[in-house]
């Protein structure tokens, strides 16, 4: 039974606290205790003592923002990029790995009470900057009124911070999204008021064929006539890009999904090469944002998958095919599954782009189509499962327990959901064999990892 929480240490909302930094939670932030009351820290890390305003309070734990670093830990290093998107810049890269190899385990252990398994180090980025190709800015406002291109301010879902030079995207990438701003500046256009609804630039995707070289600029704006108003012969001659596209949403949230999409310039879908692969992108496909650390990704699940040639194997969540097509030159079969149909349409034309007749993709919710698939193609020897980072919903699971494949490979983004699935397919009689972390996104808490587990019963 855990320790009693002292309420009369809980803080009150807006009151700043000086705090001691003991640990990291999953997410990022720093954890300080006041007489057994947690607190997450935004901006802190283990030994820092800090100056802290508490932003949310709830009966068991609160949320703080670091206002200023008292007495800095021993690990903490000076940042190089001014950028809300990388956090754990100000801890040494080899501490960053350890840190997630360390939260891997405890997620198991202590959320899955997983044992037995065996944890495998955690593969190392091949580099820790400008590894992105695909980057998601907003436009704003300045304090002087000018408009911006960046990211959102920590913790605010309506200040745009402007960057000169984002280290998480390529030199091109940076000047695409330069000249993108700059043509907005010179033709006035206003910057969507998150607040009002009022306005038209809302969101800037620059998306990279790291192997391909290619650059695809797509503008999301919001409708109305300022949006009949853009000009954009002046537009696709300002960016040097080989797509540039514009879409038009009346969303009121924060998404660069949905909407309407107009090709200015170029063809309409992205190409990057991947494992020797060729693959064309949607605009709002998902593709994993480092190829480089992607390739290894599928190389870890290739290689905990142990093809022989003449499995049957499911490739859930298949996305564009990335997975299942990387996998097929080892398979007797693949069958993959996605509900985007617009990303299952991808997935065929890149099996057809690469000469895999072995690949079929079906659009479909898992949770209603995974039955039917059986039904159709038999049981999988093997199953390979890549879901959002909420993890496989309880029906996914007992569908997945159904089809009682042999093997499943599960490429997880989120090892506090990978830990309860992998517990609920352990007691079904399945054991978890291996796991191996996979660091896709230096400088950020995000872990990656993928996990084999085995039918025993």
């Amino acid at each position: 039974m855990s320790a009693p929480v002292n309420t009369s240490a809980r803080p009150e909302r807006g009151q700043e606290l000086e705090l001691t930094i003991d640990d990291l939670a999953f997410g990022g932030n720093g954890v300080a205790r006041l007489d057994g009351y947690v607190l997450f820290v935004q901006g802190a890390i283990p030994g820092d003592k800090v100056r802290a305003v508490v932003t949310k309070r709830k009966r068991h734990y609160g949320e703080a923002r670091t206002l200023e670093v008292i007495a800095p830990s021993p690990d903490r290093v000076d940042p190089i990029a001014d950028h809300p998107g990388a956090p754990w810049q100000v801890l040494p890269y080899e501490r960053q790995l350890e840190i997630k190899q360390t939260q891997v385990n405890d997620a198991l252990t202590r959320i899955g009470k997983l044992e037995g398994f065996e944890l495998l180090d955690i593969v190392p980025a091949v580099e820790q900057w400008r590894y992105r190709n695909k980057l998601e800015y907003s436009f704003g406002l300045n304090p002087e009124g000018e408009l911006v291109c960046g990211f959102h301010a920590p913790g605010s879902w309506e200040t745009i911070v402007g960057l000169d030079d984002c280290l998480l995207a390529s030199e091109a990438g940076n000047r695409v999204r330069t000249q993108v701003l700059d043509w907005a500046r010179a033709q006035g256009l206003s910057a969507f008021d998150r607040r009002t609804h009022t306005g038209l630039l809302r969101n800037l995707v620059v998306r990279e064929g790291r192997r391909t070289g290619e650059l695809q600029a797509r503008l999301v704006v919001a409708e109305g006539k300022e949006a009949d108003a853009i000009d954009t012969d002046t537009l696709h001659q300002a960016v040097e890009a080989d797509a540039v596209m514009i879409t038009r949403t009346d969303a009121l949230g924060e998404t660069t999904q949905g909407g309407e999409t107009q090709i200015v310039l170029g063809p309409p879908k992205l190409t990057e090469e991947l494992g020797g692969l060729t693959f064309g992108i949607s605009p709002t496909a998902f593709f994993q944002t480092n190829t480089e650390m992607a390739e290894r990704l599928y190389g870890v699940a290739a290689e905990v998958a142990d093809l022989q040639g003449w499995e049957r194997v499911y490739d859930l969540f298949c996305g564009i095919g990335t997975v299942g097509l990387s996998l097929a030159q080892r398979a007797g079969e693949i069958w993959g599954v996605e509900i985007v149909e617009e990303a299952v349409a991808d997935a065929i034309e890149n099996a057809r782009r690469n000469d895999i007749g072995s690949a079929r993709f079906f659009a479909g919710d898992v949770r209603l189509a995974l039955r039917e698939l059986v039904e159709k193609a038999g049981k999988p020897d093997v199953l390979v499962v890549d879901p959002p980072r909420a993890g496989l919903s309880q029906k996914v699971v007992r569908r997945i327990i159904e089809a009682n494949p042999k093997r499943i490979v599960y490429i997880s983004c989120n090892p506090t959901t990978l830990a309860p699935n992998a517990a609920q397919l352990v007691e079904a009689g399945y054991a978890l064999r291996r796991v191996r972390p996979v660091d896709m996104f230096p400088q950020t808490p995000h872990i990656e990892c993928v996990a084999l587990l085995e039918r025993v019963s």
